[in-house]
């Protein structure tokens, strides 16, 4: 992977191991850059041409934004990645929050979602700066006014524009456009029956944002929406996009206000069996750029930049995860289950959402695939499955196994259940490779437990 035998990684820091490849961040970041915002290895007269060009377009066609959902893999090297890259940063916690800045990331390039953020969470985007807030739910725009005043008083804000004036909060409006992909459950966030985002009823979301609009120290400047999770077709995409911007034109008609960004969320599918056809962005993009440009010159509208927060597309395919054979149990006529020694800790996905992935043995990768195994994990459960039914080389134990299309939600929905560590995470590139997150110890698993007062 990249220059790096898989097999001499494991030897050096352990599994079950994270493996990310900064090639595929590097291509997939390119990507999404050359089809969503025109980015392209370009020479400096290049750049100064298409930098006028784009000027003089600018009233046409609908700036553009992408904004790294975080929640999909998270640490201080990815958030420095990605600030490199020029992408801004999605996150949802506290947590995700602090990492970014801590990792240096530009606030005013930080747009921070949630569902039922903490006064501590919405405190935190305030001190920090320019950060975009989503708000999910009512109240959130009193709890930021609060809030605000609190730390103005405080004497812990000092938000001054170039005017001299205070800088308000700029928020955006999470609605549920009521649609579905018809996916899995827990992965479909846009339809009418979802804990996500304000109901797009006239007497809902209109006295909601106008409520933001008359407060002091908030500033509303879009709307947002997210369908789901691993989509491969673009029409909920586009059917979102047709009842965003119905909230935008009723925005400005009812209330006097232009909203200038609509968020389209991600959830771009990837591959991870042969079964997944991965479709290039410029298929969910080019439909959603071109509805809005449509809808805005037909109704009169400003045209807002559009924003998409890709994040599976960006790191899915960049990782796999490595682990180390061990049992090997055979149930003559019925399965064959080969135990590693990682599972659902380290990979909740199959056990949460009957998620599927291939898996090849590192070290016999020149031998024939002639087995129909199931990969177990060794937690005390019998749903840690990582793959059921899957082809695979004789498998022997200390073998090394490889599980590809682990870069998303892996570490990031790591757990210490079972008082399993959380592993390592090494990044690869050009045939070097850096730990970018240590593997967790014995001694910091149990660092936060307390003993028992002798009273």
């Amino acid at each position: 992977m990249d220059g790096v035998d898989l097999a001499d990684l494991a030897k050096e820091y352990g599994t079950p191991l994270y493996v990310m490849s900064m090639a595929t961040l590097e291509r997939n970041i390119a990507e999404v850059k050359k089809a969503f915002l025109g980015d392209d290895a370009m020479t400096e007269t290049d750049c100064a041409v298409a930098e006028f060009a784009r000027a003089e377009a600018e009233t046409a066609r609908a700036k553009t934004e992408v904004a790294y959902a975080s929640k999909a893999f998270l640490c201080t090297a990815m958030a420095q990645i990605i600030e490199r890259s020029g992408l801004s940063l999605d996150v949802v916690s506290g947590g995700e929050l602090f990492t970014a800045l801590r990792a240096g990331f530009p606030p005013e390039r930080i747009i921070f979602h949630g569902s039922n953020k903490t006064p501590q969470e919405i405190e935190a985007a305030v001190l920090a700066g320019d950060v975009r807030i989503v708000v999910d739910a009512d109240g959130e725009v009193d709890m930021i006014e609060r809030i605000y005043e609190k730390l103005v008083s405080e004497g812990r804000l000092a938000r001054r524009g170039a005017d001299g004036a205070d800088m308000p909060v700029r928020v955006l409006f999470r609605i549920n456009p009521r649609v579905d992909i018809h996916g899995h459950e827990y992965i479909s966030t846009g339809k009418a029956d979802s804990k996500f985002g304000f109901s797009i009823d006239e007497d809902v979301i209109y006295p909601a944002i106008g409520r933001a609009a008359a407060a002091e120290r908030v500033r509303p400047v879009g709307v947002h929406f997210h369908v789901g999770s691993q989509v491969f077709d673009n029409t909920a995409h586009k059917a979102a996009v047709g009842e965003a911007l119905k909230v935008v034109k009723g925005v400005k008609d009812r209330l006097g206000v232009e909203l200038s960004e609509v968020n389209v969320g991600g959830g771009f599918g990837i591959r991870y069996t042969d079964g997944d056809v991965r479709k290039p962005y410029s298929y969910f993009t080019d439909p959603i750029v071109g509805l809005v440009n449509e809808y805005c010159e037909a109704n009169g509208l400003a045209v807002p930049k559009v924003i998409i927060e890709p994040g599976r597309s960006i790191v899915g395919d960049a990782g796999l995860t490595l682990y180390t054979v061990g049992s090997i149990r055979e149930i003559a006529g019925i399965r064959k289950f080969v135990s590693v020694d990682g599972g659902m800790t380290d990979n909740i996905r199959p056990a949460l959402y009957e998620a599927k992935y291939e898996a090849a043995i590192v070290n016999r990768a020149g031998e024939p695939v002639n087995e129909t195994v199931t990969i177990v994990g060794k937690c005390c459960e019998s749903g840690d499955m990582l793959i059921k039914d899957t082809r695979l080389a004789h498998a022997e134990s200390g073998d090394i196994l490889a599980v590809f299309t682990t870069g998303a939600y892996g570490y990031s929905m790591a757990s210490n259940y079972n008082k399993q560590p959380i592993p390592a995470v090494v990044l690869v590139d050009g045939g070097k490779a850096q730990l970018i997150v240590r593997r967790q110890t014995y001694e910091e698993l149990a660092a936060r437990d307390l003993p028992l007062s002798e009273h």
